[in-house]
């Protein structure tokens, strides 16, 4: 019953759940007790209602924001336990008393100050919203952007300002209670002068030196940036702010290009969710600011999703276009039609390029590349049956199946994800087996974001996989190396203490000082990368190697969690191609029920993989196939696979994603002498082509260079 009133509240926890209902019921109680009258009933009523609702703008409640609309807004909530207040003391007959009265004019003055107050912090805010916000790029040097003033003047400030009248609340109880008027006065006056205060301690930051640069000189300032860094290789980006992890794949491989690098974004939600990166990044929220800015120097643009505003990077001629994509499966976003507009799709191996020749939706053959995928790098080769007794004995190694489910989608294809009418028979299969295995449940992050029955069901899962963990640790065959594992605890506490420390120092006011402050400082972000490598050991020491685990969030990585797997069970995803990569054991649930071979024939991915139906009762192949190198019949399907999908393993993906870079970015030249000097692009020579000076055009500021 808590848990439907939780979802129905649209709260987070039974705790925000009953802080809803204590702020609720709390009105009516002060109505009643200001109508009796008792001075104690509606101090204690008051108190519950002012920390409920702190509580849940702590918390950041969705009811709290949710009761604006239907006129119960934070101020309203205020102006009626005031009002009450009065009433209060009308019925204790002090309506003659001057505190009454003075009640009444601090209260009527307090709420003349949130104007000014709402106003100044909305004018600040404004002012101090950047057109561009940037990481890694020298503007400081360039433009004066001026300290954020203090987070407690603009962190949650209607709330703070508003809580200000509990001084006068508490002095005209004090008062009602004693008949001292000397406490209501007091209190009065402490609220009036704290508001005042307030506003006062606001206006410098709307005037003088304060305010940041117009949005002229802070474009001016970036395209100043760009003349002198000349970028040359853009990673466009635009999306929710649940779709970083989109852009997040790529910046490893952006920062190994052979080129200039620059990240373009649309959203500031993405960047605020980017990870580190030594890249510049250059996040342009407005489509004209983007149309206007300098990018004369850039010849190729790299677009990891098929999105709207692609539109006002693609319209720029003089750089060539190419779709990388977030990941290679056979899902129909992978052959989206929208790819005709770029100038090349790049796909891992020749599977993409098969992939767009089925769909038939308009994409060359011959704007198809293959550069594998660089991303891959870490993923570690099998190894081959893990070592130890068969029974899962302390002293051997349980495998390790890794149960990675992709999230149920925009639509209700059945197919999309395994979680509904699959996920509870794997999970139970496998914590069932003969031999003894370790499950590792890491679903998609948006899992349940849109479906209540995927949410249910994940929850279910992972109430399962919990409860077997529970279960083995009290089991005497799998004894914990207690000292080993508290060694490990002690170096993730360091390790996340020194990374806490490394990266907390980066955190900044506000997006203008973020923008000011925001170069990376190489050697620290080295450190961090190291620290993440120790951080990922040391994770996996601290339990044992036979304990199940749910994993969420972004540590430990997916690719982490493949190194540590012996196979895994996934649905039609990237997932499935990136696991490709290490050559181990996997299977796909059909959840589609298409058949085998149907399955097969739709879904490249699976041709080496065990085909689970709904029951997953052919995850005993899969065990076989772990256990005895004898019963695994699609080893040799696998690397044949694993090539196909992924291309070869020589020469290194990232060598080859540099050479497509490189030889795209000398058809935007060869294309741009050609218009410079009115010949086609085929007919330029690169290597005797005098290089002319830079113009720009005339319709759509785009730079050609010469």
């Amino acid at each position: 019953m808590i848990s439907t009133a939780i979802r129905v509240a649209r709260v987070g926890s039974a705790a925000e759940l009953a802080a809803a209902a204590l702020m609720m019921l709390g009105f009516p109680c002060l109505m009643l007790a200001a109508l009796l009258p008792s001075v104690a009933a509606f101090a204690a009523a008051a108190a519950v209602t002012y920390l409920a609702d702190h509580y849940l703008h702590r918390r950041g409640s969705y009811l709290v924001n949710r009761l604006s609309k239907v006129r119960a807004g934070l101020s309203i909530r205020f102006l009626i336990r005031q009002l009450l207040l009065v009433l209060l003391l009308a019925r204790l007959d002090l309506s003659d008393s001057m505190v009454f009265y003075a009640a009444i004019a601090c209260f009527l003055a307090f709420y003349g100050f949130q104007a000014p107050h709402g106003a100044l912090i909305t004018l600040i805010r404004l002012r101090r919203k950047m057109p561009v916000a940037t990481r890694n790029v020298d503007l400081a040097s360039r433009i004066r952007i001026p300290d954020a003033p203090p987070r407690r003047l603009l962190h949650r400030s209607a709330e703070k300002m508003l809580h200000l009248d509990l001084v006068a609340v508490t002095g005209v109880l004090v008062t009602a209670a004693t008949e001292d008027d000397l406490y209501g006065f007091v209190g009065v006056a402490v609220t009036l002068v704290l508001a005042f205060g307030y506003v006062a301690a606001l206006v410098p930051f709307v005037r003088g030196k304060r305010i940041p640069p117009n949005a002229e000189k802070v474009l001016e300032a970036v395209d100043d940036w760009l003349r002198e860094y000349r970028p040359e290789t853009v990673l466009y980006f635009s999306g929710s702010r649940d779709s970083a992890y989109q852009v997040n794949m790529w910046l490893e491989t952006m920062e190994q290009l052979d080129t200039k690098p620059l990240i373009i974004l649309r959203e500031r939600a993405i960047l605020d969710r980017m990870a580190p990166t030594t890249v510049p990044v250059i996040c342009v929220p407005g489509g004209v600011h983007l149309m206007n800015m300098d990018l004369s120097t850039v010849r190729v643009a790299l677009y990891a999703a098929n999105v709207g505003k692609n539109i006002h990077m693609l319209r720029v001629p003089t750089i060539k276009h190419v779709f990388i994509g977030h990941g290679d499966s056979d899902k129909l976003a992978s052959v989206n039609p929208f790819s005709k507009v770029y100038d090349e799709v790049w796909t891992a191996g020749r599977a993409g390029r098969d992939r767009y020749a089925i769909a038939d939706v308009g994409v060359r053959d011959d704007d198809i590349v293959e550069v594998g995928r660089p991303q891959l790098a870490p993923i570690q080769p099998w190894r081959g049956v893990p070592e130890g007794p068969r029974d899962g004995a302390a002293d051997g190694r349980c495998p390790t199946i890794l149960y990675a489910p992709t999230w149920e989608g925009w639509d209700d294809n059945p197919g999309n994800t395994s979680i509904l009418l699959a996920g509870e028979n794997i999970v139970k299969r496998l914590l069932a087996a003969d031999q003894p295995v370790r499950v590792l449940y890491k679903p998609h992050p948006f899992t349940g974001t849109r479906s209540a029955q995927a949410k249910a069901a994940h929850q279910r899962i992972t109430a399962l996989v919990e409860k077997a963990a529970a279960e083995r640790a009290a089991d005497p065959r799998f004894a914990a190396d207690a000292a080993a594992q508290s060694a490990a605890k002690a170096e993730l506490a360091r390790i996340e203490a020194r990374i806490a420390a490394l990266t907390g120092a980066a955190e900044k006011g506000d997006e203008a000082e973020a923008t000011r402050d925001g170069m990376v400082d190489t050697a620290k972000h080295a450190e961090v990368a190291r620290l993440r490598a120790e951080w990922n050991d040391a994770y996996w020491r601290s339990f044992g190697a036979w304990e199940h685990r749910v994993i969420t969030g972004a540590e430990p990585r997916l690719y982490d969690c493949f190194n540590v797997s012996d196979a895994m069970v996934s649905d039609i995803s990237s997932v499935v191609s990136d696991f490709i990569a290490s050559g181990k054991p996997y299977a796909v649930t059909d959840s589609a029920e298409l058949g085998v071979e149907e399955f097969k024939r739709q879904n490249t991915a699976v041709r080496a993989a065990v085909i689970l139906s709904n029951s997953a009762a052919e995850l005993g192949e899969l065990l076989a196939a772990v256990s005895d190198p004898a019963a695994d019949a699609q080893a040799a399907d696998r690397q044949e696979l694993k090539r196909y999908l992924l291309g070869p393993d020589e020469p290194a993906s990232i060598d080859q994603f540099n050479s497509a870079v490189a030889q795209l970015a000398q058809k935007a030249e060869r294309r741009n002498l050609g218009q410079e000097t009115g010949t086609s692009a085929a007919a330029v020579d690169l290597a005797h082509a005098v290089p002319v000076q830079r113009v720009t055009g005339d319709t759509d500021g785009a730079a050609v260079t010469g």
